[in-house]
């Protein structure tokens, strides 16, 4: 009879579609770092073009739903996609206008703001804190009137030469030009702007290409990628895009209601110039981390120069302590996820990096451009290590973490990775799904021989410190007997210790699953012994006592191959105890090992289990009084030791 484990949700979430790459021939160590230079040196040395091809990227992400929607209107390609462009060109000159006039106003109120600054800070010198600085700064000037003093000048003598005669008054020259005429004027007036309406300018055009040539741009994207599965790499590319354009339209939403609730806010304050304050406060929420801070500097700093007092100080200080925690710890979360898909350390890194590269402008494009690094990354097979480097997902799987843990040998490492999982499942599902597989990756290493000594001995010592400091932990998973129902009947006899015999295969990890499976049995109120493999040698299986085991289970991890060892283990259990049952588990760490057919074949056996939750499923299902023993009545009474079992 074999049991099958309960099928849950997997504990360890599959990866994302990938597009698989051609094999190439493996590059040298100086490869990558040179290829890198390259990059980085041409990413400074264009930025120039590259900055506004990079803003007309991240447009077409926000633009794209906007021109498909249009053309489900029966607009046309063209005309979609032309009045998305003027529709985006026309904002920008607004907010452009806006901006101007609002810094005009704030610079023709200067001398003002000087004036009320200037009494505030004559008004702090009677508070306490203007009378110690006061008292400090006494101190400073005491300390420099007593340092040496500099030695008089002397005097010149009577009888010393007359001076001589002082020189002669210099005669003022004023040297006109001559009136500029209305093209040098004219040069004047718009140098300082032609550069950023170039840049605009280059933006708009490149944007209005992106959009005409979207599908091609695509199919050649997918030729670069160098996958021969066009129906995949079709699939990864559309929803990269859509992801990208879905999180890019969200971000430009939430932080264009940001600025508009700011602006609004201190308007109602009496903060003077709240539409570009509201402006930059959106801007600036594309900065990570930092830019929350500096959109309420300057406001803030507006309002000390506005108001006498410093009532609009604090309430505009409100208005930003409330609405930021506001937007992103609750808002931000409902709309787009808790993160970026970046770690903290990668979004760091890359405000760093972008801002180094292309100044102001960088920092800004910071989040957006290493967002669509980490997607690619995410679905482009040669480009995996952008994800690996700046996405926010575990570079190693649970089991890999547990793996390298108990390689290194830090128990208290891997205690800390243990308490970690438990928080999200059972016992049972972490030992099933990450313990066990662990140690069916120790397996195959030690089957390769690349596992010293030392580290086995590590391994084992680290396994059994971990399920020393687990024993006292409830499994959510177990439903253990009632204890009216324990007393009477099968139940009782099965919480007998030593009822179940955990038997051990030949690997050097078989004994602490025995110990896992002992373990979670007694936690069900099943009493469980563990036999190492060595007592139940062929030499020592005479002198072997067996005690009141009804059940006896043989785990082992196997590599590949038929094994021959758990054959004539289970052989020998079965003529040690010929009236208990017979569970195999043969956890095979080898995808290419015996699948459950040529086990039942391969070992004789009552059950064969392939999983730790098969197991105690089985088992608990033998002790349940409930259950008959379909393979008891069958077997003869007794056998001596080294007799013949009839088939």
């Amino acid at each position: 009879m074999a049991t099958r484990p309960t099928t849950k949700p997997p504990l360890i979430p599959p990866r994302p579609t990938r597009i698989a790459a051609a094999e190439t021939p493996a590059p040298t160590m100086s490869s990558p770092l040179i290829v890198a230079a390259l990059i980085v040196t041409g990413l400074y040395l264009g930025r120039d073009v590259l900055i506004p091809i990079a803003i007309a990227i991240l447009l077409s992400f926000v633009l794209g739903p906007l021109v498909n929607l249009l053309r489900r209107w029966h607009l046309g390609r063209f005309l979609s996609v032309a009045a998305s462009v003027l529709m985006t060109l026309s904002v920008v000159g607004a907010l452009g206008a806006l901006i101007g006039v609002q810094l005009a106003d704030i610079a023709g109120d200067v001398p003002r703001y000087r004036t009320t600054i200037e009494r505030k800070v004559e008004g702090l010198k009677d508070t306490p804190a203007g009378r110690m600085a006061e008292y400090v700064a006494g101190i400073g000037r005491t300390m420099h009137q007593d340092g040496p003093k500099p030695e008089p000048k002397p005097e010149p003598k009577p009888d010393a030469a007359p001076a001589a005669p002082p020189p002669e008054k210099a005669i003022l020259v004023e040297v006109k030009d001559r009136a500029p005429d209305a093209l040098t004027m004219a040069g004047t007036l718009l140098s300082p702007i032609l550069h950023p309406l170039a840049t605009i300018g280059i933006v708009f055009v490149v944007l209005l290409f992106l959009l005409m040539q979207r599908e091609d741009l695509r199919d050649r994207m997918i030729r670069l990628a160098g996958s021969s599965d066009l129906h995949r790499t079709t699939v990864a590319m559309d929803d990269a895009a859509k992801r990208l354009s879905r999180y890019f339209l969200v971000q430009l939403a939430l932080n264009a209601s940001f600025g508009l609730v700011v602006g609004v806010g201190l308007y109602v304050i009496g903060v003077p110039s709240p539409v570009l304050w509201g402006i930059f406060s959106a801007l600036m929420r594309f900065v990570p981390y930092i830019g929350a801070v500096l959109s309420a500097v300057f406001p803030l700093a507006l309002a000390a120069a506005v108001d006498p007092g410093w009532t609009m100080v604090v309430e505009t200080l409100i208005l930003f302590a409330i609405l930021e925690p506001l937007v992103g710890h609750f808002i931000e979360p409902m709309l787009y996820g808790h993160s970026t898909g970046m770690s903290p350390f990668a979004v760091l890194v890359s405000a760093l990096f972008w801002t180094w590269l292309w100044g102001p402008v960088g920092l800004l494009l910071s989040t957006p451009l290493t967002v669509c690094l980490v997607v690619l990354g995410r679905h482009v097979d040669k480009l995996e290590f952008l994800d690996v480097l700046f996405g926010d997902r575990p570079a190693l799987t649970p089991v890999e973490n547990f793996y390298q843990r108990i390689l290194a040998g830090d128990a208290d490492e891997v205690q800390e990775h243990a308490e970690l999982i438990l928080k999200s499942c059972s016992l049972a599902a972490y030992y099933d799904e990450v313990v066990i597989r662990g140690l069916e990756l120790a397996a195959r290493d030690a089957a390769r021989g690349v596992l010293t000594t030392e580290q086995k001995a590590d391994i084992r010592q680290s396994l059994a410190g971990l399920v020393e400091d687990l024993a006292e932990r409830e499994d959510e998973g177990a439903d253990p007997p009632d204890a009216e129902e324990a007393r009477t009947g099968v139940t009782a006899a099965w919480a007998e210790p030593g009822t179940v015999l955990c038997v051990s295969g030949r690997s050097f990890v078989d004994e602490s699953a025995c110990a896992i499976l002992a373990q979670l049995l007694r936690t069900r109120g099943i009493g469980a012994r563990t036999v190492p493999f060595a007592e139940l040698a062929r030499a020592r299986i005479d002198t072997f006592d067996p005690g009141p085991a009804r059940l006896a289970c043989i785990v082992s991890t196997a590599i590949s191959g038929e094994p021959t060892h758990l054959r004539r283990l289970a052989e020998r259990l079965r003529r040690k105890l010929p009236r208990a049952r017979l569970v195999v588990g043969l956890w095979q760490a080898d995808e290419n090992g015996l699948d459950e057919a040529a086990q039942r074949r391969a070992i004789p056996a009552d059950m064969h289990v392939t999983s730790l939750r098969g197991a105690i499923d089985a088992i608990v299902a033998a002790a349940d009084p409930a259950t008959p023993d379909p393979v008891a009545a069958e077997r003869p009474a007794a056998h001596p030791v080294g007799a013949p079992v009839p088939v």
